[in-house]
């Protein structure tokens, strides 16, 4: 029975750096993963390409790439699926392809693109209302804000880009799971209607995606994890009848636990898991250990996809800052709300959104610390955050947090960090569109 094996090296921008060279090194993959995108992340890189064409990507790839030549050198086989392309694919491509020829590597590259639908929303608007899943609102209410709009393409073209003889598989917006759908249904040749075998990949798909969380990363056993410094990224060995196993090529592996943990993560209804390629039933599968590290799944099942695809729009939503104080000595919760309260009054406007927290004080998980504790903690951070459509109100705030430093009460002892910083905030806003308005397209670099 033919297998192959797929590692995921990274679950989002900003992940280890180091994770993807360990995993390539140690894992003895046939492909390997890396998972960049967010619906921030594609608004974050919708901006910066407006500032400068060439940019609009992930740059941390580049950086991940540079430092993987060696091991692609001694692993020619070894191939690369990633959605790093972002907002800028072809961009992405051509820095990626300058990296290799500097390594002297000879490997084709293909990117996958037609995910953005800025370029014709304007177009699609009067006959796709892109209704707001959330709430009900069409697009048009915040049409002059939209900065970037989305769909998350399925496995499809990287699959087509794989059978043209890439090596190299540069994306834009793709559903996270079909990174590892795409080199199955290429390496399977499996039918784009086998729903169960394309539900069973899906799993591992969305198991492997968000990096070391299978592998012991949020787990509620956290001790059980060991040397945190090496916790080990996943991978799986998945055979052509959908079934496949599922381990990490360090830490403590992939436990009962650890699998289901993630695969609930995200998910809405676990009976009717929505991707572009299928509707995948989480509540089918079979788990039962492999070994003490290791993870066999079967009996997945899935049913056909959906016509729609989903798309991620971002929007300017005016503009927000957040301060932070550290407050120490006697009543330091007393102080700290003190200071909050006297923050907002002294600016003398209200803002469209605040929010005055005692970092330590049960803020972050309310109601787990007795009232009676936190009344006697001598050590607290004030964060106080606004937003307001209005810059300069918002402006005004970042500058009245030092004044609290000399005329507060004792115990401010200044910044955590430096002057909060005004950014600019960006909404999401969920819609479908039909697949047959959206055309993925494939271009192999010559």
């Amino acid at each position: 029975m033919k297998t192959i094996r797929i590692g995921n090296g990274c679950g989002f921008w900003g992940d280890s750096v180091d994770a993807p060279i360990r995993l390539a090194q140690r894992g003895k993959l046939d492909y390997l993963t890396l998972e960049y995108l967010a619906e921030l992340t594609m608004s974050i890189l919708a901006l910066q390409k407006q500032r400068d064409p060439a940019a609009g990507f992930a740059g941390d790839f580049l950086d991940v790439l540079q430092r993987l030549a060696p091991t692609l050198g001694q692993q020619p086989k070894l191939k690369i699926i990633t959605n790093a392309g972002g907002m800028n694919p072809l961009a992405c491509a051509q820095r990626a392809r300058e990296i290799l020829q500097k390594a002297g590597l000879a490997r084709r590259i293909a990117i996958v693109s037609g995910d953005d639908l800025l370029p014709q929303l304007d177009e699609l608007v009067p006959t796709h209302p892109f209704t707001n899943l959330d709430t009900g609102a069409a697009l048009q209410s915040i049409r002059p804000r939209v900065v970037s709009a989305n769909a998350y393409l399925g496995a499809k073209p990287i699959a087509d880009a794989l059978a043209q003889g890439a090596d190299i598989v540069i994306t834009g917006r793709v559903a996270d799971a079909s990174l590892t759908v795409g080199p199955a249904m290429h390496e399977f040749g499996w039918k784009w209607d086998d729903w169960d075998r394309l539900s069973a990949v899906s799993v591992a798909g969305h198991l492997i995606e968000c990096g070391a969380q299978v592998c012991g990363g949020l787990w509620c056993r956290w001790r059980e994890v060991g040397d945190w410094s090496d916790i080990g990224y996943p991978f799986v060995d998945l055979a052509d009848d959908g079934t496949f196993t599922i381990s990490s090529d360090a830490g403590p592996g992939v436990t009962r636990e650890t699998l289901i943990e993630q695969l609930l993560y995200e998910v809405g209804d676990p009976a009717r898991y929505l991707t572009p390629d299928v509707v995948a039933d989480f509540t089918s599968v079979a788990l039962e250990p492999a070994d003490a590290r290791t993870m066999h799944v079967a009996a997945a099942r899935g049913t056909s996809a959906t016509d729609t695809y989903k798309v991620s729009i971002a929007y300017r939503d005016g503009y927000m800052a957040s301060g932070t104080l550290t407050i120490a000595g006697p009543d330091a919760v007393a102080k700290a709300r003190l200071c909050g309260a006297t923050l907002l009054k002294r600016i003398g406007h209200a803002f469209a959104r605040s929010n005055v927290e005692c970092l330590g004080a049960g803020a972050c998980a309310p109601g787990l610390q007795p009232a009676a504790d936190a009344a006697r903690l001598a050590e607290v951070v004030l964060r106080v955050s606004v937003h307001d459509p209005d810059k300069t109100k918002v402006e005004r705030f970042a500058k009245e947090f030092a004044p609290l430093v000399t005329s507060g009460p004792p115990g401010v002892t200044g910044y955590t960090t430096g002057r909060p910083q005004v950014r600019e905030v960006f909404a999401y806003w969920p819609a479908l569109i039909e697949k047959s308005v959206v055309q993925a397209k494939v271009e192999v670099l010559a």
